[in-house]
């Protein structure tokens, strides 16, 4: 017999529309489970799923400490040697953050699997129930263990670490933005997340150090800044960063880019080579949301930031 825990967390796929056309998460998680009894694939039975409702949250209100009380939850799950697999329903906002946490501190073989939708509970053509059952079969299927976490959507099997939300509305709106022959790296012990500040910080031509500033001042214990390019600032900003490292602050570069490896292979006062040379780490293939995640959990457990990273 096949076990999987069913962990809810709000998102679009809990979501139903209120009279003034504002989508809000109402649906519980049995309510979920059940609407897809009868499409669950053989032998698999609302009788093998257990499900718990953690939070009914859109996704972009997740917090620190909402994530810990997931990684605890999926934790938990695992503890029993009866459960196969977990499924998390989750929010597309910052799914791949979320996925992303999950895998850092995943070492257990058996799989954990998001799912959610981009359309609501209540849509006629809602995405939710198919990529409900998709997640639940592949958090029972053998071939997923030893896999990390996963996210399943639109009929894709996603590595949580490198994936990326390519579409705000498309159905099939996840990716992976890393090689495939990348490695998953290895997993760190389970560490309270909540409380380090790292804010990730837009840049753009000719931005000034402001908003790093601004950061500093306000406690934050890492930077991710969003750079242009394979990892460029502008000059002014490249200072402040340089005063951050100076100061021991962390600085992880990342790129709006949306595909391809952050290099830090420029010169000049902001030039990722500069920043490169003065202690900044290029976030390789991941994103600002997944950077972030690395080094929040990189300071959590005192790791190395690189480690972590793709």
């Amino acid at each position: 017999m096949t076990r999987i825990a069913l962990l809810t967390t709000g998102g679009t796929i809990a979501c139903t529309t209120d009279d003034s056309g504002t989508l809000r998460p109402t649906v519980t998680g049995q309510e979920l489970l059940d609407a897809v009894v009868h499409l669950l694939p053989h032998p698999l039975t609302s009788a093998d799923i257990t499900v718990r409702e953690l939070t009914r949250l859109d996704s972009s209100a997740i917090t620190l400490a909402d994530l810990d009380g997931l990684i605890a939850a999926v934790h938990e799950a695992l503890a029993s040697p009866d459960i196969d697999g977990v499924v998390i329903t989750h929010g597309t906002d910052s799914m791949e953050d979320t996925a992303f946490a999950l895998d850092c501190f995943h070492a257990d073989e058996r799989p954990v699997v998001l799912t959610g939708s981009q359309r609501a509970f209540d849509h006629p053509g809602s995405d939710g129930p198919g990529n409900l059952v998709d997640a639940l079969r592949l958090a029972a299927d053998p071939l997923a263990r030893r896999q990390g976490a996963l996210i399943a959507f639109g009929g894709w099997t996603i590595p949580a670490r490198g994936a990326l939300k390519r579409h705000t509305t498309d159905l099939d709106g996840f990716m992976s933005g890393v090689p495939r022959e990348s490695r998953r790296p290895a997993p760190v012990p389970v560490a309270p997340l909540a409380g380090f500040n790292v804010p990730v910080l837009a840049s753009w031509a000719g931005a000034d150090r402001s908003l790093v500033d601004a950061a500093l001042a306000a406690g934050a214990r890492g930077l991710v800044v969003e750079a242009l390019g394979a990892g460029n600032i502008g000059p002014d900003m490249g200072a402040g960063v340089a005063d951050a490292l100076d100061s021991g602050i962390p600085v992880v570069i990342t790129t709006r880019v949306p595909a391809g490896k952050v290099t830090l292979a420029y010169g000049g006062g902001g030039g990722g080579a500069t920043l490169g040379s003065r202690g900044a780490i290029s976030a390789g293939h991941l994103r600002a949301g997944q950077a972030r995640m690395a080094l929040v959990a990189a300071l959590a457990t005192g790791k190395d930031v690189r480690d972590l990273l793709l």
